[in-house]
């Protein structure tokens, strides 16, 4: 034990005295949080409305000011003709089209459905989607406020993320993705630092076992990982704002196991780097980019082919995903969440049991 800590103290010691490291340590991931909070967001607002109004009434000015009145969209175009939609959508002024055809207020008029045109842009599937949507709510409140009743009364409830904020769904997820980095590309390089400088050889020459040296560079960063929760939670809870609902150590208690996951795969890639520079390559473009993808974290996992959802089942953020959403959001506990925390747990111990395995083999 006295070996072992004095291995620890040791690369505390070195991580202190790199002047470079400590920003990367304390501001980078308040930075990276700050950013990506701002700009990983689904929520559209303002979508960019041409109204092509052929009624000229009334009843079409009506619809055409519950538009206009909606924080979800913004008129940046009127036109005589529908012809004159098609420069609006390219140059991408508009995103959705509203055409009011002739005899609107006659068919309303005369108890008949009165019907009008939404064309969204589909280069922008998300704005137009989501645009289409928007404009089903408010031609719905039209025709109730038009004295109309539509076809179905829905009363629709949501729950845990009741104004549908996605703030507040992405940014514990860029949580996950901050410790991930930083604990991954850290303990990798720290590894590959060491070969680089010739200190490998020298502690290779001490009384030091494997296993020692291993736990020696693992426990410093998984401290290092702990200390980024503390660092950036403040930032989550009130900068942003994003409820924490259940309880701060279960949070921490269900930590652990991922960090085992990012810490095993930062051994792992330093027994395939020669450089700190293939290190920071292989994390980013092999390891960090496809959990991105993969996880859940940018696209719908139920939404990929088949062959991809089981590939999912292999990446250690999808579990971490559900852990911290379902901590800050849904208060939920490990009586909720055990399934995940297991498979971290199995996940990572099989993880650092397979880089162990390398470093012992690099070693010899």
């Amino acid at each position: 034990m006295r070996t072992l800590l004095n291995i620890l103290i040791k690369e505390l010691l070195q991580l202190k005295r790199d002047p470079k490291i400590l920003p990367i340590l304390f501001m980078a991931p308040v930075i990276q949080l700050t950013l990506l909070g701002y700009a990983a967001t689904t929520d559209i607002k303002r979508v960019e409305l041409a109204v092509c109004d052929l009624d000229r009434t009334a009843a079409s000015r009506q619809v055409v000011d519950r538009f206009t009145s909606s924080k979800y969209f913004r008129v940046t175009g009127t036109v005589d003709s529908q012809e004159q939609f098609t420069p609006l959508l390219q140059s991408g002024k508009a995103r959705v089209a509203l055409t009011i055809p002739a005899g609107f207020e006659a068919e309303r008029s005369a108890g008949r459905p009165a019907r009008v045109q939404l064309v969204a842009d589909g280069a922008d599937a998300m704005s137009g989607t989501i645009g289409l949507a928007y404009a089903a709510t408010v031609l719905q409140d039209a025709s109730v406020a038009a004295g109309t009743l539509p076809l179905v009364n829905l009363r629709p409830t949501v729950l845990y993320n009741p104004d549908l904020v996605s703030r507040n769904y992405m940014v514990p997820g860029i949580l996950g993705l901050i410790i991930m980095i930083m604990t991954m590309m850290l303990t990798a390089m720290a590894v590959v630092r060491e070969s680089e400088l010739g200190t490998m050889e020298q502690l290779l020459v001490t009384p030091l076992t494997p296993g020692q040296l291993i736990v020696g560079k693992l426990v410093p960063y998984a401290l290092v990982g702990l200390v980024e929760v503390f660092t950036v939670l403040p930032v989550v809870l009130f900068w942003f704002k994003v409820p924490l609902r259940g309880s701060f150590l279960t949070l921490l208690l269900l930590t652990l196991p991922y960090m085992l996951c990012t810490l095993g795969l930062g051994l792992f890639i330093s027994t395939l780097a020669q450089t700190q520079q293939q290190a920071m390559m292989l994390s980013a473009f092999v390891f960090i980019l496809p959990q991105m993808l993969l996880s859940g974290f940018a696209f719908p996992i139920q939404n990929m082919p088949a062959f991809f959802r089981a590939v999912t089942y292999l990446v250690p953020l999808r579990y971490y995903l559900v852990i911290l959403r379902g901590v800050f959001l849904k208060g939920v506990g490990l009586s909720v969440l055990w399934p995940q925390a297991l498979a971290l747990l199995v996940m990572g111990m099989a993880i650092l049991g397979l880089a162990r395995l390398r470093f012992r083999r690099r070693l010899g």
